[in-house]
């Protein structure tokens, strides 16, 4: 018989649960790609050592109750992804050694070919999977993987909800356009939102802290999609005197009443996630994250999905990141269970 506060046993799925997915209301889709990270790889590995180290967490939240009890499943790990990503990851790492400077080598120029095409095939499996579960009526969550894997489920859920907007928390911006060449990339994946899905109604970003010129310009020159608390201003104002809680109600008053969150790890201070592709000092502690992501459903505002990237274990199997994380997606499913009672 299943005991909430006994350990997990051999065998159980997300958290230690029994239960299908089918059984489920909230399905987490794990997508193990790292194709085109271009600082250190690893996040392919995410899923699979949230998925271990989510064993390990309470399931008894004093924010939010009982979340458990809603059915949390994560679907099997796909070895065709895994396939996908060692083959574009083989293609992409010359690229990347070059900058995405390939131009009139034929060689260069059919690896980065062969790059964006496999993942345009991964955003349209990762679309029809979401597209499934959303049919069935589930809460989704996509647990990369770097941050490019989202992009088809937010596609899929956008026509479900159209007017939707995004809580995006990370130390990037992630509005380059084909970063070294890559159609797909990790630090494009809101500027392919911009262009792709236009249900999407606004794009508030939290945290950014290591961004490009070219990108500020187009945060600045686009209010009506994108708006964008950069970290140095959120702590200098709280350095004067304001309040996270007075913070987070003037981050959460731009967003519609339908959000999706999309959750980069570093968004959150480095020392939580030392071994994710790309740490850059700053950002939010456990507990401000976790407080943002109460605020949207204090607010009255619906988080219909999520997602959770760039998670990364340590090279020698350190599963301090992989800790953090399944915790902090045990709040996103919490949340968003407490916002759709």
């Amino acid at each position: 018989m299943f005991d909430p506060d006994g350990p997990a046993m051999p065998g159980t799925g997300m958290f230690g649960l029994p239960g299908t997915p089918a059984d489920a209301s909230v399905v987490l889709l794990p997508v193990p790609w790292d194709a085109t990270t271009s600082y250190r790889d690893g996040a392919r590995n995410g899923p699979r050592a949230i998925l271990e180290a989510s064993r390990q967490v309470d399931l008894f939240d004093v924010q939010t109750g009982k979340p458990y009890e809603a059915g949390i499943a994560m679907l099997p790990i796909s070895d065709v992804v895994e396939a996908w990503n060692a083959e574009a990851r083989a293609a992409a790492l010359p690229v990347i050694a070059k900058g995405g400077a390939v131009e009139g080598d034929a060689e260069l120029e059919r690896s980065l070919a062969r790059v964006n095409d496999l993942g345009a095939r991964l955003n349209a499996w990762v679309e029809t999977e979401a597209e499934r579960w959303l049919e069935a009526g589930k809460v989704l969550g996509v647990v990369g993987g770097d941050h490019s894997t989202p992009l088809g489920a937010i596609k899929a859920i956008a026509h479900w909800h159209p007017g939707i907007g995004i809580l995006h928390v990370d130390a990037h911006a992630d509005l380059r356009v084909a970063y070294e060449g890559f159609r797909w990339s990790h630090a494009s994946i809101m500027h392919n939102v911009l262009e792709l899905v236009p249900q999407v109604s606004h794009i508030v970003q939290v945290g950014i802290r290591d961004v490009g010129s070219a990108e500020v310009e187009r945060i600045r020159n686009e209010p009506q999609s994108l708006t964008t608390f950069f970290d140095v201003e959120l702590a200098e104002r709280r350095f004067a005197g304001e309040s996270w809680d007075a913070q987070c109600l003037r981050i959460v008053a731009k967003l519609p009443h339908t959000v999706y969150v999309s959750f980069d790890i570093d968004g959150l201070d480095p020392v939580l996630c030392p071994h994710t592709g790309t740490p850059v000092p700053g950002g939010l502690s456990f507990q401000q994250a976790c407080h943002l992501i109460a605020s949207v459903v204090r607010s009255g505002r619906r988080i219909v999905a999520f997602d959770l990237n760039e998670v990364a274990p340590g090279p020698e199997g350190d599963e301090w990141d992989a800790n953090v994380a399944a915790r902090l997606l045990y709040k996103l499913v919490g949340w968003s269970v407490r916002s759709w009672r």
